[in-house]
């Protein structure tokens, strides 16, 4: 007997979108979730007026699956898009410098010394190389030049992804640069390439969160979906051609699952089934991260906070790697004459004290602030975020491989194929569609 056509196990957005995408093909599908809440580090929370992301705080959105959703679904209604901004902050020897992301105004930017700048005119002119376990610091070093490693793409790398450019695998954290370079042999070419066919295609390039914060994608997943709190899974065994899938007081048959865990979870679920694979999950090391939330009054803030925030390369030893505006984004995250600045730290075993001490340090000369936060809050993440690192595609089809022995078993999580929601959601639109497939043989 077979209670359930798919179950998902994991509850954030990778597992509720993949549950959202097969509802809508009129499967039965459940998703089981360990904590008492869906979405995982995704939540928004609002204090004294203040609105506030634990986690992902925008959509970035270039692919047309993120449009389609937002279309059929009805979110469209509660989509707010980001401010219009061009600026985007880098901190270059101790002062924050704008930088366009327009291409022909970032090159001519006052960033770059006329040495760096001609390295990377020369891009165009430099051949196609590289390999699948080439690192951010070899593929950016060999294309553009050390010196936007250093002062662009480091920042980016430890900022947004909490990881060392020296480790992380060019191919799994920079898809878009490492397919541009395979596709046309230059990222320059590329994409003036890909601008000439959104144009033809008329693909949506936006920038959104939703009324209420990340939190009302969440809700709105979560009750379209069958979501099941508090039902953490003990085990999974294969019974003739259905999987068995336990908790501590319950039972169900499904026809197909998804691991939509972090690896180490899914591993302790797998080990039983397939040592190896239980293994190559082990392998995946997650960065531990904390964002510190403060409100100040708007006249305690002598910049202009005229754009989306700031990254901060090594180089520069601040403790913060970058730093969101976020009322600057979003005017409803805080009440009249507020400013929310979230920022992030790489770890997330300091003490409360010296988290604030940290930002506090790195944000006064940045921002000419000379008083104390009137609101704060602390989000700690002991595994933020999944880190790329050594031999990832490797590892990654290794993994593909031993699934092919378990049919009707699937992986999916942000440990493979991008952390951010826009990649989670459209990723999960292709598991589904596997699913599917699967479904009809």
């Amino acid at each position: 007997m077979t209670d359930v056509e798919v179950l998902v196990v994991g509850g954030g957005i990778s597992g509720l979108s993949i549950a959202w995408w097969l509802a809508q093909a009129g499967v039965s599908v459940e998703v089981w979730e360990q904590t008492s809440r869906p979405g995982g580090k995704i939540q928004t929370v609002k204090e004294n007026g203040y609105l506030m992301e634990q986690a992902a705080s925008v959509v970035m959105n270039f692919r047309p699956e993120i449009t389609h959703f937002m279309q059929k679904s009805g979110l469209e209604a509660y989509k707010i898009l980001r401010a219009d901004t061009t600026n985007r902050y880098l901190v270059n020897n101790g002062k924050l410098l704008a930088l366009p992301m327009q291409l022909i105004p970032m090159l001519m930017s006052p960033l770059w010394s006329w040495r760096g700048r001609l390295r990377m005119f020369s891009e165009i002119i430099i051949p196609k190389g590289g390999n699948a376990q080439e690192t951010v610091s070899e593929f950016i070093t060999r294309r553009l030049g050390k010196e936007v490693l250093e002062k662009a793409m480091d920042s980016f790398i430890t900022g947004t992804l909490a990881s060392d450019p020296a480790l992380a695998n060019a191919y799994a954290v920079l898809p878009r640069l490492t397919y541009l370079e395979s596709r046309y042999g230059s990222i320059a070419v590329g994409v003036i390439m890909n601008k000439l066919l959104q144009r033809k295609t008329a693909a949506i390039t936006e920038a959104f969160s939703f009324q209420g914060g990340m939190q009302t994608l969440i809700n709105f997943l979560a009750q379209q979906t069958c979501f099941r709190s508090e039902h953490a899974v003990t085990e999974i065994a294969k019974i003739g051609k259905k999987w068995r899938v336990s908790t501590e007081n319950k039972t169900v048959f499904a026809q197909q699952v998804v691991l939509s865990t972090p690896a180490n979870i899914a591993a302790n679920l797998i080990k039983p089934l397939d040592k190896e694979l239980a293994n190559c999950l082990t392998e995946i090391n997650m960065a531990a991260l904390s964002v510190v939330h403060l409100g100040f009054s708007h006249n305690d803030i002598k910049h202009p906070l005229d754009g989306t925030g700031f990254l901060t390369p090594r180089k520069e030893n601040l403790a913060v790697t970058g730093c969101l505006w976020m009322s600057s984004l979003f005017s409803d995250r805080v009440p009249s004459g507020k400013v929310l600045l979230s920022s992030y730290l790489s770890g997330a075993l300091q003490d409360d004290e010296q988290s604030v001490t940290a930002v506090m340090e790195a944000l006064k000369p940045l921002l000419g602030i000379d008083c104390s936060p009137e609101n704060v809050r602390i989000d700690r993440h002991k595994q933020g975020l999944p880190l790329y690192y050594g031999d990832y595609t490797g590892r990654m089809a290794k993994i593909i491989k031993h699934l092919e022995k378990l049919p009707g078993l699937y992986l999916e999580a942000n440990y493979q194929g991008g952390v951010s929601v826009r990649d989670r959601i459209a990723r999960a639109a292709e598991v589904a569609k596997k699913i599917l497939a699967w479904r009809k043989i």
